[in-house]
């Protein structure tokens, strides 16, 4: 069985990242983002930084899954010698 988010840390954390604000793959980055003030408590504010980091390692391995796919299709379809 996956690791299970409260609703409300899911619906934030994707809430914040339509906003103007810039999170990274790593954890304490993103806490310090999102700072001691904007939160209701430390571990809420932990939780959602690292939904957020998660959320975005997952990004950048689809979108590396995708441009190897690419790849792979154009060497495939280049490549006329069958010698």
């Amino acid at each position: 069985m996956g690791r299970i988010k409260q609703l409300m840390v899911k619906r934030a954390s994707k809430e914040l990242l339509t906003k103007d604000l810039v999170f990274g793959e790593e954890f304490n980055g993103n806490k310090k983002m999102l700072g001691s003030n904007t939160m209701p408590s430390k571990k809420v504010r932990n939780k959602i930084a690292g939904y957020i980091a998660r959320l975005k390692r997952a990004e950048r391995v689809t979108k590396e899954r995708e441009a190897n796919k690419l790849v792979s299709k154009t060497d495939v379809s280049t490549d006329t010698s069958f010698s």
